[in-house]
């Protein structure tokens, strides 16, 4: 077997997901019986968006999530501005709601039809490396399991037995606060799609009581966090429901005066040393969820239909590397922080996604050794910076970073992730592209992808959008001509990229509006840039410009002019590259 994917939340899913996607043998274990029924990570990036377009399943999100559309503000029972989540129009996603067990349904379904599955009551208890592999043991419905992989990759959350095996550091803290949660339905006639963030502040201007309400789908539903009132954190837990049951045990509507406890696997093991996420025993009541309504709710408001609570804890923590030898970790096993922003499960989604093009080319055996440190040189300061932004947001609101708004909204999409630093991309300067577009700076190698629209094909005259071009792809080579002499040596370059990837690589040319096509033709798919929109985003004025656009959706190179020499001395970063021939 190839892989070993431990724990079947969204960040193990999606590993396991593009592994299968990329026809790389993978087994994915998960220990709890069945899918927790509980919203928890609900917040969905745009750039997750984006990723679940090129997985595609992005479909099946758009339509069982809601969109977010805002976030309404309270001090003290006074209205603040109003913020809306409002994207540049070229970003082809806007932000969304869903609830976790729905993205998790979501990602299992698209594993079950490339031919997976979720291997349940099978819990890694300990593994071992050697130079060839990992070797682990599981414990399983049917006993003790002893399984050789060529790589293990620890999706297994805060509480992570990879990361405990492998030694990484795992430093931060802990906040003093417990909060709770619940999923209820209010009838209030505040404007749907709109979060709710209302506080009090107290004569010293601390901020004492909190109520956050995220929209979820259905009429008046919101996932709704306060602080957990003394009375109910000093209270000794119920005893949780036996491990089977418990799961399934929550009703539609339970009674008013108990909620669902969280099972057993959820809670947060005491000796774990990690207080983070949510703690077992009994939940919050109905009756908890309406005394916070009651001090804080900007209109007066009844909370009904209670389907789960928890209380939960929240730490701040990162590893000191994403992963040792053939052993890696990726989502919460590497960092936790704050929910603020819905940072979270969109981060490790997207450390999934990194990890896993890197490690089917390197098990193809295409890749550049050395490939899968790039995953640590790239993730790893995403995390850093992730974790030290929702904590100063945490305890100081957003205001804590003093960037204009447009660009912060960006950055909470998670737009501006990028890896301008990144040993496999560039090199940075190829064309000097560190001017303006007309729109904003030129993207640079290790920059997202922008999107844009109005391409149209040779056969196919209706205008599509670039990342319906690139949809599917591994690696793609854009080659942007402005005139037919630009484009003479396109086929011939599109060869060599060909050869020197192993065939991991799609190339297409995009003509300027106007612009002839090579004399004699080109073997290669040809879109026109018809509005000019491409030309703009990726700052082409200069004239014929070549990109390599990742598989994650980031820009490899860009090369002006395209040369061979360019494109094999990129491509020489990322793959095992054969002496082309003739040369």
């Amino acid at each position: 077997m190839d892989v070993l994917v431990v724990g079947a939340g969204p960040v193990g899913l999606t590993a396991a997901v593009e592994l299968r996607r990329r026809g790389i043998g993978c087994r994915l274990v998960e220990r709890l019986p069945q899918r927790l029924p509980f919203a928890k990570a609900v917040g969905v990036q745009p750039r997750t968006l984006e990723i679940w377009d090129r997985m595609g399943l992005v479909r099946a999100a758009l339509d069982a999530a809601v969109p977010m559309r805002g976030q309404l503000r309270y001090v003290n029972g006074t209205e603040q501005p109003r913020t809306d989540l409002a994207l540049p129009p070229e970003v082809p996603y806007g932000f969304a709601a869903l609830p976790q067990y729905e993205t998790e349904r979501i990602l299992e379904e698209h594993l079950i039809r490339l031919g997976g599955r979720i291997e349940r009551r099978s819990e890694l208890v300990s593994f071992t490396q050697d130079d060839d592999g990992v070797t682990s043991r599981l414990v399983t419905a049917a006993g003790q399991e002893e399984v050789r992989s060529r790589y293990l990759i620890g999706c297994d959350g805060a509480h992570s037995t990879v990361r405990k095996g492998l030694g990484l550091g795992f430093r931060g803290g802990a906040f003093p606060e417990e909060y709770m949660l619940a999923d209820v339905e209010v009838d209030w006639d505040l404007p749907p799609g709109y979060g709710v963030r209302a506080l009090h502040r107290g004569e010293d201007g601390r901020v004492d009581d909190l109520l956050v309400c995220i929209p979820l789908p259905g009429r008046g539903r919101y996932r709704m966090s306060m602080l957990v009132p003394p009375e109910l954190s000093a209270a000794p837990a119920a005893p949780a429901a036996p491990a089977e049951s418990a799961a399934s045990a929550a009703p539609a509507v339970p009674a008013a005066s108990a909620a669902p406890a969280v099972p057993a696997e959820s809670a947060a093991p005491a000796a774990s040393g990690v207080a983070h996420g949510l703690e077992g025993g009994r939940g919050p009541a109905l009756s908890d969820v309406q005394t916070a309504l009651d001090r804080l709710s900007p209109r007066p408001a009844t909370a009904s239909a209670l389907r789960w609570s928890s209380v939960f804890r929240i730490s701040h923590r990162l590893v000191d590397r994403y992963g040792d030898g053939r052993v890696l970790v990726a989502g919460d096993a590497a960092h936790i922080h704050p929910p603020t922003g819905a940072q979270g499960m969109n981060t490790g989604i997207q450390d999934a996604y990194n990890l896993a093009w890197k490690l089917a080319l390197t098990i193809g055996g295409t890749a550049r050794p050395g490939l899968l440190a790039s995953y640590d040189a790239e993730r790893r300061p995403v995390g850093e910076e992730v974790v030290g932004r929702t904590v100063r947001h945490a305890a100081e609101g957003v205001q804590a970073d003093p960037e204009d708004p447009a660009t912060l909204l960006l950055r909470e999409a998670q737009l501006l992730v990028g890896y301008r630093d990144s040993p496999i991309v560039g090199p940075p300067d190829a064309d000097g592209a560190d001017g303006d577009s007309g729109a904003g700076p030129a993207p640079r190698p290790g920059d997202r992808a922008p999107d844009c629209t109005g391409l149209t094909g040779e056969i196919a005259t209706y205008p599509q959008r670039l990342y319906d071009v690139l949809r599917g792809g591994e690696h793609v080579l854009l080659l942007y001509g402005t005139d037919r002499e630009s484009t003479g040596g396109f086929d011939e370059l599109s060869s060599l990229a060909t050869e020197l990837t192993g065939h991991q690589l799609t190339s297409y040319v995009i003509l300027a509006d106007g612009a002839r096509p090579p004399a004699g033709g080109t073997r290669l798919p040809v879109y026109r840039d018809t509005r000019g929109e491409f030309a703009r985003a990726y700052a082409t004025q200069a004239g014929p410009t070549a990109f390599v656009v990742r598989p994650d959706g980031y820009l490899g190179t860009r090369l002006y002019p395209p040369t061979a020499e360019g494109l094999t001395a990129h491509l020489a970063r990322v793959f095992r590259t054969p002496r082309p021939e003739g040369r």
